[in-house]
């Protein structure tokens, strides 16, 4: 089962409105890192894209019953299985 969740990951930005994922890593070191963590974007934690801003930049998703935005350059540092 971890091949086929691996071939199916995907930096979060890239999940599409409604989409749902799982984070399977956390790339960011130091203070982002902890930051990230500190959000409560942790690996196993379910999550589902609610869209992205007219630009892309930042996007909102819904996560252990809150709604969170993130920057994209933040976003590219958290790992998703879809």
């Amino acid at each position: 089962m971890t091949a086929d969740v691996s071939k199916n990951t995907m930096p979060l930005r890239k999940l599409k409105r409604g989409q749902m994922g799982v984070i399977t890593g956390i790339t960011a070191d130091g203070e982002m890192g902890r930051r990230i963590r500190d959000m409560g974007l942790i690996p196993g934690v379910q999550v589902k894209c609610m869209g992205h801003a007219p630009l892309k930049d930042p996007m909102a998703m819904r996560l252990m019953g809150f709604t969170l935005t993130l920057r994209n350059n933040e976003a590219d540092f958290i790992t998703v299985a879809a």
